[in-house]
């Protein structure tokens, strides 16, 4: 190991769409910042950012119905939706600031508009659906959305999957115009491209953290060259993890008591992918529909166009599988080495209480492709099973953390777990990560660097103009800055 320590301002471990903006909207508040993001893997993006490897949904609760769950008396709650919706705005306007200095290249590479609609049938479905419908529409985010039932709207709405439908079959969906296909490996590639040309940015690969250890006012980390074996060290003021599935492992490492009495399971996935171009001409659009019981968020099955590398495709899904792993390119042995004494009780608490997907995921690891196929049927009745192969997705490592009633809680969601001085964080959880990923970014930096934030509010008021709060509230403000937004990003 070299004795010469490398000084950095900002140390960010894991290549992905989480410490790209990160780094990005650093560099957009300090210029001088020197910033370091160190991966595993041999280029950027491989993991949970990776194009095949999540849904490319831009998630603004316009399709999702995990989003408003549905209380015992039937209402629904549309606050988590509006507030996902926002979220998603934000990041479309930071989108639109690296666009118009130039520091991304055509936006249709990474986003393209795709309507969203929310699908279901029968009866207790299309009730649900519709009340749905009129809470979300009385919030100014989802005013253009529309609901119908008749068979010749679905039918112009969504045509391949109205194919060879009884004329009787009661079905009804949502359509939002104003939905988006995300390509998050392409976005990422482009940041982490304009990033490497700026002063004080440095971008390594094949490299993995082996050490984390507190030092004065920050981080010694210690580093291995996976390639040539070789160990450095770097010393941060401020250390990110955002490993995705590695991030768990990493904030163990770390040991700070914040961290504590967190576990992770990990939950794979899987896609029908289908690449006939006249089947995909017939559905431009992401319908999604309701989870099975049991099934994880992750799992709520829908059919999406997809345009990855100017490229549209086809997938349903995602199909559950089982893994120790919590990485694509991980071990077997992640979870099991993830267990300890603090996570333990916490762990066993959600083994007992969510028999249900447990069963599940014994049922979909258990299935045979038939089995999926006729999965998609419930979507498109008249497929053609040549025009389907499987494809592996990625991983997601969804939370357990410590519940004073239950024990443990297993919580579906993205969490950020800081140290109480800001010197290091850890991005656990999923969905709607990445889509949110500019909110999460900000939040942390004003959690972490809380002396810099206050002098850092002129530049964040130039690159996210309306932050979460005045999107909700105000109309017009919501309207004004989505047609900006809309028309930089070309999504008009």
């Amino acid at each position: 190991m070299a004795n010469n320590i490398e000084q950095m301002d900002a140390l960010l471990v894991g290549a992905g769409i989480m410490s790209a903006t990160l780094a990005a909207l650093l560099k957009e508040f300090d210029a001088s910042f020197k910033v370091e993001v160190i991966e595993q893997r041999s280029r950027e993006a491989q993991e949970s950012s990776d194009p095949w490897n999540n849904a490319g949904t831009g998630h603004a609760g316009l399709c999702e119905l995990n989003y408003t769950p549905e209380a015992a008396d039937g209402s629904i709650d549309n606050q988590r939706a509006v507030r996902i919706n926002c979220q998603f705005e934000e990041s479309k306007q930071f989108w639109s600031h690296l666009v118009a200095k130039g520091a991304l290249g055509t936006p249709r590479d990474f986003i393209n508009p795709t309507p969203h609609l929310s699908y279901v049938s029968g009866n207790k479905d299309i009730r649900y659906l519709r009340t749905r419908y009129e809470a979300l529409t009385r919030h100014h985010a989802f005013a253009e959305m529309v609901f119908a039932e008749d068979h010749a709207t679905l039918a112009k709405w969504m045509p391949l999957m109205m194919q060879g439908r009884r004329s009787d079959e009661r079905l009804a969906a949502t359509y939002a115009a104003g939905g988006t296909d995300v390509d998050f490996g392409n976005l990422t590639t482009q940041l982490l491209t304009y990033l490497g040309k700026l002063d004080g940015t440095t971008i390594a690969y094949n490299q993995k953290v082996t050490g984390l250890q507190r030092k004065d006012n920050g981080w010694l980390v210690t580093i291995k060259n996976r390639l040539t074996s070789e160990s450095r060290q770097v010393q941060s003021r401020f250390v990110f993890l955002g490993a995705g599935g590695g991030a768990l492992p990493l904030l163990q490492m770390s040991g700070i008591p914040e961290g504590k009495g967190f576990g992770g399971f990990p939950v794979g996935g899987q896609w029908l992918r289908c690449d006939n171009p006249d089947v995909i001409k017939q559905h431009g659009s992401k319908v999604y529909s309701r989870a099975a019981v049991g099934a994880p968020p992750m799992s709520v099955p829908h059919l999406d166009n997809r345009v990855v590398n100017g490229k549209a495709s086809l997938l349903f899904g995602p199909y559950a599988c089982f893994t120790t792993k919590f990485l694509k390119d991980g071990s077997i042995f992640d979870l099991p080495f993830s267990v300890r004494p603090d996570n333990l009780w916490p762990m066993l608490a959600v083994a007992r209480d969510n028999t249900d997907l447990t069963v599940y995921l014994i049922k979909e690891v258990l299935q045979s492709h038939a089995k999926r196929l006729d999965s998609l049927r419930q979507f498109y009745p008249t497929l053609n099973p040549a025009d389907w192969r499987l494809e592996i997705a990625g991983q997601r490592v969804q939370i357990i953390k410590k519940d004073a009633k239950k024990g443990g809680i297993l919580q579906f969601g993205t969490e950020v777990v800081a140290a109480a001085d800001g010197s290091i964080a850890a991005l656990l959880g999923a969905s709607p990560g990445a889509s949110v990923s500019v909110s999460v970014m900000i939040d942390l930096i004003e959690r972490c660097f809380p002396s810099r934030a206050k002098a850092w509010n002129n530049k964040v008021a130039d690159i996210v103009p309306a932050r979460i709060s005045a999107l909700e509230s105000s109309a017009a403000t919501y309207n004004d800055i989505r047609a900006r937004s809309d028309k930089l990003l070309q999504l008009i």
